[in-house]
């Protein structure tokens, strides 16, 4: 017999997003479950396990704001929180709150189709269930999808190969010869750490990113006392920004500033730290004024040089086109170069031909020599998680159709037209901020909707003959609304909020 069961709100994703969209639906008494292909919660974070993997927002800032209690008693200890510490707070908070029983692991969603005349979202998944689900909530996150390049001879490596999303636990570089494909954020990250520990390390590098420091460094006494006092405040006024870093970004563009007072005044943000600060906090026209961020760019290819000790080095770390890119920040990236176990191949001018079984190869016949290749290429990033599965909306429509043409679009990054019931936490065309903010923005409103929805009457009389069988839902199945309100966002909404974004 076929395995049916019958929710009100099916969430898929069990990262920040999930965690949150789960707790704010219970909290309306509907029956409620999420399902994630990972072994435990934590999203990105439990698939991002390589070393040096940390947060680029504040550690006050990264985390869930709606519980001030424990804001105020979690410990964290350093000013950026590190891979393990973001992973054991989410599990933290599904305990402290009892979320644990409305999880399903190790379960990928294989097919949704939404179903006309029931008015619910048929989900078929990899354990061969089928929900059935007034609402699909797909929390996929932005960075899960890895992205692993094509290179010829990667299988016949007799090392090993790892991608930084997909990190096997208790991996150990000491002493290895290790090769790193990808300098993007991650990739920065894992230079830094590995840097220090390996027999000769090799860095891959097709593009040269702009990168600050982070400020990194513990947290004393005070400056926690003064934070857990503030809270409330530093919270309002951090979602009342345009990034929601907490910090206060400027007002004043670069013009208004004499070329002594620009200096000083990337000088301190670059000893303050914080990459969105350096780029949003010293003029507030830099991400958009030419001159404005040649500029920043030119102030941080001078620290380059004035950091790195090998000139030809120094030269390959140095980015020649505009400071645009997501702001990068770290703890020691470019003094990582002044280590004699570390060496820069710049891809742009010696690409690679082939990976031997050896090492990788390089235009010229040169074969460095290795024993693990670690890829930092990132992610088929935004749009990637939804493409790759069977999303059909209403008369069929495939998602990737919807987006084949124009590209992956929405309104507001999570609603759609064609696609009544369903909502997507950072999905495209979303914000460009701090995500645990946003996100907690997302979900409280997609909960309200569904809330709206669910308190009005029926529209036409139709009902829909729910029935919830599982044990976590049975007690509030009697008093289940036997209608179904649908939500969409229109064609003319949608078109609107990608032309504003």
């Amino acid at each position: 017999m076929m395995d049916i069961q019958y929710l009100d709100a099916l969430v898929v994703g069990a990262g920040f997003g999930g965690i949150y969209q789960l707790k704010k639906l219970l909290d309306q008494n509907l029956a409620v479950k999420v399902i994630d292909i990972a072994d435990d919660v934590g999203g990105t974070w439990y698939w991002n396990r390589y070393p040096g993997a940390m947060s680029d927002t504040e550690s006050f800032l990264y985390r869930y704001s709606w519980d001030l209690e424990n804001l105020k008693t979690y410990l964290w200890g350093r000013h950026y929180m590190q891979g393990p510490e973001v992973l054991a707070y989410l599990q933290h908070v599904v305990k402290r709150h009892n979320l644990r029983q409305y999880f399903q692991f190790q379960t990928e969603l294989t097919k949704a189709q939404w179903n006309e005349s029931e008015s619910l979202w048929v989900v078929e998944v990899s354990t061969g269930q089928i929900f059935k689900s007034k609402y699909l909530v797909t929390a996929l996150g932005l960075l899960s999808r890895q992205n692993l390049p094509n290179i010829p001879g990667i299988k016949c490596f007799k090392g090993a190969i790892h991608h930084t999303a997909r990190w096997p636990e208790g991996l150990d570089l000491t002493g290895k010869r290790v090769g790193v494909i990808g300098n993007g954020s991650t990739g920065v990250q894992v230079i830094i750490s590995v840097a220090k520990i390996a027999k000769q390390l090799v860095s891959f590098q097709r593009t040269p990113h702009y990168s600050v420091p982070s400020g990194h460094r513990e947290v004393r006494p005070e400056y926690r006392k003064d934070v857990n006092e503030r809270y409330q405040g530093i919270w309002e006024k951090a979602k009342n920004s345009m990034l929601t870093f907490g910090f206060e970004e400027s007002t004043k563009p670069m013009s208004s500033s004499s070329e002594e007072e620009r200096e000083c005044i990337f000088e301190e943000a670059w000893q303050m730290g914080g990459s969105f600060r350096f780029m949003f906090g010293t003029f507030c026209d830099v991400s958009y004024d030419e001159a404005a961020n040649k500029a920043a760019a030119d102030f941080i290819r001078r620290k380059i040089h004035g950091i790195v000790n090998n000139p030809e080095k120094a030269r390959k770390l140095s980015p020649t086109d505009y400071y645009a890119r997501r702001p990068l920040c770290d703890s020691g990236y470019y003094e990582s170069f002044n280590r004699d176990n570390v060496d820069l191949v710049d891809l742009k001018e010696t690409r690679i031909i082939e990976i031997t079984p050896t090492g990788v190869r390089t235009r010229g016949g040169k074969v460095h020599e290795l024993d693990v290749i670690v890829f930092a290429t990132g992610f088929d990033a935004v749009d990637g998680n939804y493409t790759r599965l069977a999303i059909r909306g209403r008369d069929g429509l495939n998602l990737k159709d919807h987006w084949s043409e124009v590209g992956p679009i929405s309104y507001l990054g999570i609603s759609m037209p064609s696609f009544p019931n369903m909502f997507m936490i950072l999905g495209p065309n979303g914000p460009f901020t701090n995500l645990p903010p946003t996100i907690e923005t997302q979900v409280e409103f997609i909960s309200d909707l569904i809330e709206t929805a669910e308190n009005s009457g029926p529209l036409d009389g139709n009902a829909s003959n729910s029935h919830v069988n599982t044990d976590a839902s049975a007690q509030i199945a009697s008093t289940r609304p036997k209608y179904t309100v649908t939500i969409e966002a229109t064609p003319q909404a949608e078109e609107d909020w990608t032309d504003l974004s």
